[in-house]
């Protein structure tokens, strides 16, 4: 297997951009399959902090890095992102970036609306008001605007009235005033020439790619459990983020995106709304919240923080078809007396062990806990298994166990070094 699809095995924010940052340097190409700027990555190389959005991990690393047809792109914050990053130092060429043609693009009129169903929910989604959902929205309604559409005005113009057909009864129902579409189709004009300077067929350059035999990282955003399908409906993303995706969102067969490897915190964190059965609301909730700096990279929102539930695991193992898992942020435990892990759930008379369908039997799980002994040793910048105390490895080990998946690499804080090896990925 020489390719990697990396994907969040929770309901995201499990350290993805390191691990991604170092397989970088094993990889050739990488590609980021789904989601939009809504989910953040942040690489610490050398002391130095990049906090990426949209664009993929492997452009710190100088790889050549694709966005594919499955996320959409807001292309005014994209050039931000560019420039912004260009100021640390690395140069953002069409030669290191590439953009699906076949995109679809993220436009005002989808932030004005998410906000505003927002703010006049009964039920926050707890959204990040961003536009997301209205783009994924518009693209299954196939009045979408994609990238290739920017270099053809002409066509522009009358995709851009359908468009504003549609969004107009939904904007006169909220109370926003009308979409001008002259002044869209000019700030569409205004940036064409940067945005159509990285496009391309994403997939006949992967396809390529592959047939030379260069090792590919597909790159996921969020997590399994905000999947669109099989996540806490309908407290979940706008997108599928399971390792199925990676094939759809790049333009690449399945049998293409190789060793799937789940990135997994040593403890467990949401943002937003919905159910979280191990959630802690208690003295050890505030340390792992503090100790692992929980806040979101590109939102500021503060995380939830909870006991490791190896039920949402094994389950996020078995819908990505996951070989082995990171384990990050191993560390933030250091001082706890007692572990626990989440085996089972509780719901009325009746345990299950699996996260039911039913909104109203999520919100009803109680967790049923196993405990193991903590330590007091500190496991920060181990960059070894034997460096590891007794306690820290009984951890690791009754983690796989109960997930049903090896361990393959372990992270011991934030550093792209202090990543323990234990079975590449790359080698399958």
């Amino acid at each position: 297997m020489a390719n990697v699809t990396v994907v969040g095995a929770q309901w995201g924010d499990e350290g993805k951009g390191k691990i991604v940052d170092w397989l970088s340097n094993r990889a050739d190409v990488v590609v980021r399959f789904q989601g939009g700027h809504n989910a953040g990555h942040t690489l610490v190389v050398d002391g130095k902090v990049y906090k990426l959005a949209l664009l993929p991990s492997g452009v710190v690393q100088g790889k050549l890095s694709v966005i594919g047809n499955g996320v959409v792109v807001d292309p005014w914050h994209l050039l931000t992102e560019i420039d912004k990053i260009a100021e640390q130092g690395v140069a953002i060429t069409p030669e290191l970036l590439v953009l699906a043609d076949n995109a679809c693009l993220i436009l005002p009129l989808h932030k004005d609306l998410d906000q505003a169903r927002e703010a006049a929910s009964t039920q926050k989604i707890g959204t990040t008001g961003r536009g997301i959902g209205p783009a994924y929205e518009d693209k299954v309604g196939r009045r979408a605007i994609r990238v290739a559409d920017l270099a053809d005005p002409e066509a522009l113009k009358p995709k851009i009235e359908r468009l504003l057909a549609h969004h107009g009864a939904l904007r006169r129902g909220l109370g926003l005033p009308e979409a001008d579409g002259a002044e869209l189709f000019d700030a569409l004009m205004a940036l064409a020439p940067r945005i159509l300077a990285y496009a391309q067929p994403a997939w006949r350059l992967l396809d390529k790619a592959y047939k030379d035999g260069r090792r590919i990282l597909f790159e996921g955003a969020q997590g399994a459990l905000l999947d669109v399908d099989h996540g806490t409906y309908p407290f979940v993303t706008s997108s599928n983020t399971v390792a199925g995706q990676a094939s759809a969102g790049s333009g690449m067969g399945p049998s293409a995106t190789g060793y799937v490897l789940g990135i997994v915190k040593a403890y467990t964190t949401r943002v937003g709304e919905g159910p979280f059965a191990a959630e802690l609301d208690d003295e050890v909730g505030k340390h792992l919240s503090t100790v692992g700096r929980e806040v979101g990279v590109n939102t500021g929102r503060a995380r939830r923080c909870g006991w490791f539930d190896a039920v949402l695991v094994r389950q996020s193992v078995a819908i990505n078809g996951i070989h082995g898992v990171a384990l990050t942020k191993l560390d933030v435990l250091d001082g706890l007396k007692t572990l626990k892990i989440c085996v089972g759930y509780r719901i009325g008379d009746k345990v299950v062990d699996y996260l039911p369908a039913g909104m109203r039997d999520q919100r009803a799980a109680q967790p049923i806990y196993e405990e193991l002994e903590g330590w007091s040793e500190s496991t920060a910048g181990a960059r070894s298994f034997k460096d590891l105390n007794a306690n820290a490895i009984k951890y690791v080990r009754r983690v796989e166990e109960l997930i049903g998946a090896p361990v393959a690499l372990l992270s011991t804080s934030p550093e792209r070094d202090d990543t323990i090896l234990m079975r590449d990925p790359f080698q399958g």
